[in-house]
């Protein structure tokens, strides 16, 4: 007597479709970390002017808060003013009274 091998049995539909939902989402996530790598990159090669080590604010002044933009960087005082800084020269461009 010889054995002969059965034919394969066809594939469950439930466990073709987690085959499938498997495969979709291990490629959104390589995308999905592709994505945040360059994002990172991009925002590390970023060439803005680098901050003083030092600022100098006029006398009687009191920093609250610090904010910066790629050719300026602004100082909020406990006076309510705001004071924009050039950021490659360090000099006083712009103060504006909040009200």
């Amino acid at each position: 007597m010889i054995d002969t091998p059965e034919p394969p049995l066809p594939e469950p539909a439930n466990l073709k479709f987690l085959r499938l939902l498997v495969t979709t989402l291990t490629a959104t996530m390589i995308v999905g970390l592709l994505i945040i790598i360059t994002l990172i990159v991009i925002r590390y090669r970023d060439q803005s002017a680098p901050l003083p080590d030092t600022i100098t604010l006029p006398d009687g002044t009191t920093a609250t808060a610090f904010t910066q933009g790629p050719t300026w960087y602004a100082v909020v005082t406990a006076g309510n003013q705001i004071l924009i800084f050039d950021r490659a020269t360090g000099r006083l461009r712009q103060t504006i009274d909040v009200d």
